[in-house]
């Protein structure tokens, strides 16, 4: 059902069942801040044209740091990252909602169209679209403040679906909302994630949540960031309700939990590299 390589190899490989071509690649990724502190080093990891990727590990052992690497919000300090097409279509949510209090929920999502100029009227099917996407469909006149907290996550998923992006980079979007709220949009990505084909990024510390939602999970340990292990999930996808209640996720969940103890433990002169 499910594979694992961990520890102190130099090379860590995955030939599971996902059959995606590669969409990007970081070889040899470090990334230094100017404080002196390294939050990446030598990290080697491919992503595929639509699998779901989650990063687990610990606070600290530069699982944002990829996704902003990914989307060029910075530059690596060495290393490369190579996109195999030209002109990525990116989406990025946050941990935080990141709405604009003073607009609705369409001008909250039609945000990113409008600002490659856009018009409201041009952008309303690819808006109302995004919005059905996500179960909020008739919510476009409502504002941040008349929503739930899960409400809010889904206009900022929305507003990341709405230029029909490539890849979506999540950093532990649902990390502030309650375990209810978390288990449902844990659901509706997976279904959604299926249905749109897009490759998903996905920052989180929550085992049980990497193993109901991904492909693929690649463990990382800090001191520095790097990749230590990598774990794949088999299970068809979408996934429904009753998956989390077999012996495969709970097996899976084990593996993953005893990959991240070690992480967190892993030695500093470790490295890892994932293909």
């Amino acid at each position: 059902m499910t594979g694992t390589t961990a520890g102190n190899a130099d090379t860590l490989t995955c030939s599971g069942r996902f059959a995606g071509e590669t969409l990007v690649s970081l070889k040899g990724v470090d990334k230094t801040f100017a404080n002196q502190v390294t939050a990446l080093s030598g990290l080697n990891l491919d992503i595929r044209a639509g699998e779901f990727l989650s990063l687990l590990g610990p606070s600290g052992c530069g699982k944002s740091t990829v996704l902003r690497l990914l989307s060029g919000l910075m530059s690596p300090s060495q290393g490369e990252i190579q996109w195999k097409i030209e002109r990525p279509e990116l989406g990025f949510v946050f941990q935080d909602a990141t709405l604009t209090p003073w607009s609705d929920v369409f001008s909250n999502v039609w945000l990113p169209l409008r600002l490659a100029g856009v018009s409201k009227s041009a952008a309303r099917s690819r808006v109302e679209e995004a919005l059905a996407k996500v179960g909020l469909s008739g919510f476009e006149k409502a504002y941040p403040r008349q929503l739930s907290g899960g409400m809010k996550m889904r206009v900022s998923i929305a507003r990341a679906l709405v230029t029909r992006p490539t890849m979506l980079l999540m950093d532990e979007p649902f990390a502030a909302l309650d375990e209810i709220t978390r288990v449902k949009l844990n659901d509706d990505l997976a279904s959604l994630q299926a249905s749109m084909g897009a490759s998903v990024v996905f920052v989180t510390h929550s085992v049980f949540e990497s193993v109901y939602l991904s492909h693929r999970i690649v463990v990382m340990a800090a001191r520095p960031g790097r990749a230590v292990a990598e774990i794949r999930v088999d299970a068809p996808t979408p996934r429904r309700e009753d998956f989390r209640l077999t012996e495969a996720f709970a097996a899976t969940c084990r593996q993953a939990s005893l990959a991240l103890h070690e992480a967190m433990g892993a030695d500093a002169s470790n490295s890892g590299t994932v293909l």
